[in-house]
């Protein structure tokens, strides 16, 4: 029986593949959980305007995350926080501070896209890598002053 996967299986393949398994399986597992639905004439038409789609949704964000990435790049983000002697900071600067501060100036960045190896702990210009995936990683520099004390 042939089959169209709607979700991604381990063993099987991922989703919008056409395999052939047996009927038992095909009625007793893969229908009733809706991780496949069987493939007819219909179904496989639907399937090829279903990937087309995608395709375009996918082309349109790769454009988006790549003038993101272009922005990104060119971006500087300042913080002015409380040091000791030797440019050491008393707290650190976290993904989600950056975070809040790329949102503060515009950017939708998700703290989980930051790579950030450890927090940022010294005074002084430091340079964060974003994944957006797509092998796109812009460099954004990172200036930590110590804030002026009265």
């Amino acid at each position: 029986m042939k089959v169209i996967l709607l979700k991604s299986h381990d063993t099987l393949g991922k989703t919008g593949d056409i395999v052939s398994v047996k009927s038992g399986y095909a009625r007793n597992y893969l229908l009733p959980n809706k991780i496949a639905t069987i493939a007819t004439d219909t179904t496989i038409k639907s399937l090829q305007a279903w990937i087309e789609q995608q395709s375009i949704k996918e082309a349109k964000n790769k454009e988006n995350l790549e003038s993101l990435a272009k922005y990104l790049g060119k971006l500087t983000i300042k913080f002015s926080l409380q040091a000791g002697e030797d440019g050491k900071l008393f707290g650190s600067v976290t993904s989600q501070m950056i975070s809040d501060e790329l949102e503060n100036q515009g950017y939708s960045v998700d703290k989980k896209e930051i790579v950030l190896d450890d927090p940022l702990k010294q005074t002084g210009n430091h340079f964060v890598y974003i994944d957006l995936g797509n092998d796109l990683k812009p460099k954004v520099k990172v200036k930590i002053s110590e804030e002026k004390k009265d």
